[in-house]
């Protein structure tokens, strides 16, 4: 075998083992990201218990894990528990409603003001048509049980994913001083000076995001209680408590505020049930649809359109770690470019 062949081969080599790493871990690959992106973010943290204790990075390592495992794991299991019940009692409701085919409106919708009596007329006149709407109504039952039960267990799913990260973070945090040196020489090997710009960037834009998240969960918490506070609900701070940690889930602060209208009305409180569902969709969720870019944009030295289409097109793309994936790549992609640009000219 000649040095040509051999050189082959070895080449070959190492790309089946690239390959065979590569789908090994792919099953893996958001955990292990999420879990970066949160040592990443908390590592001040980690860092105070490790001078706490002079040094003793395996203790360190386990009382971060603990704080993530307790900020993180904690309301992602409240909501899975409440939506499991939530779901399970709406099936039970929605079955002999579906069944039945008594669809007649309830009799607190006529009582709703300005908009009560026409949705109330508007109801009666689809139910006047019993036969075909008892036939729908027991087509329909099936999927929707389907759908709610699927949401159930998506954020079951999720519950476990972010356990398995918690996990991962654990090592994270032990090993983070060799893997950052490591991180470091592999991107100086690769790119040089743009090498250690890019991972430099790619830290920058993590940091930024993650305070767009932060910060619009502070912002969506304090609306909230000032919502809550307004309206009169009970254990208003323990609420805004809840919604500060469920914001990072696109249902969460609505299940709260929801709740919060729902007991209202419950309590024959409409005027203030009506209140706390306006404030809740006009104000409580529509803040993170604004303020969530600006401060990613600030933090992270970001265009603000860039900002908005890597959150949205990371979410489409990898899920909920799209959210900090997506403008980090974008931001590297903007480097590149401009990178290329700074280069002088080749004359032909």
């Amino acid at each position: 075998m000649n040095e040509t062949t051999r050189a082959h081969a070895r080449i070959a080599l190492a790309a089946l083992i690239i390959v065979g790493t590569v789908w090994v871990l792919a099953p893996f690959l958001a955990a292990l990201l999420f879990a970066a992106i949160l040592c990443l973010t908390t590592w001040p943290m980690f860092a105070w218990f490790e001078s706490r204790l002079k040094g003793r990075s395996t203790l360190a390592a386990l009382l971060a894990t603990l704080v993530l495992a307790t900020a993180v794991l904690l309301p992602m299991s409240y909501l899975a528990a409440t939506i499991a019940d939530a779901v399970a009692q709406l099936i039970g409701i929605l079955r002999p409603w579906f069944e039945a085919g008594d669809y007649a409106p309830p009799g607190w919708l006529a009582g709703l003001p300005l908009v009560g009596e026409p949705f109330d007329a508007y109801w009666r006149k689809l139910a006047s048509s019993h036969a075909e709407l008892t036939q729908l109504g027991k087509q329909l039952f099936e999927p929707t049980r389907k759908v709610l039960t699927a949401s159930a267990t998506l954020i079951g799913q999720g519950l476990l994913e972010l356990t398995l990260v918690v996990l991962i973070a654990f090592f994270f945090y032990r090993d983070g001083h060799r893997l950052a040196s490591r991180l470091a020489l592999f991107a100086r090997k690769i790119g040089g000076d743009l090498g250690d710009r890019m991972l430099l960037l790619a830290r920058t834009t993590i940091m930024g995001v993650m305070v767009g998240i932060v910060g619009t969960a502070v912002a969506q918490a304090l609306v909230a209680l000032i919502g809550f506070l307004i309206a009169g609900v009970p254990a208003a701070l323990l609420l805004a408590a809840a919604t500060f940690f469920l914001s990072m889930i696109p249902v969460g602060p609505p299940l709260i505020w929801g709740g919060a209208a729902w007991w209202l009305y419950s309590q024959g409180e409409t005027g203030w049930a009506i209140f706390m569902v306006v404030w809740g969709l006009a104000v409580i969720s529509s803040v993170d649809n604004f303020i969530k870019p600006i401060l990613i944009s600030r933090t992270a030295s970001l265009p603000i359109l860039l900002v908005a289409l890597g959150v949205f097109g990371g979410v489409l793309a990898f899920g909920f770690v799209g959210i900090f994936l997506g403008p980090v790549i974008l931001a590297l992609g903007v480097m590149l470019f401009e990178s290329w640009l700074s280069q002088p000219a080749q004359a032909s």
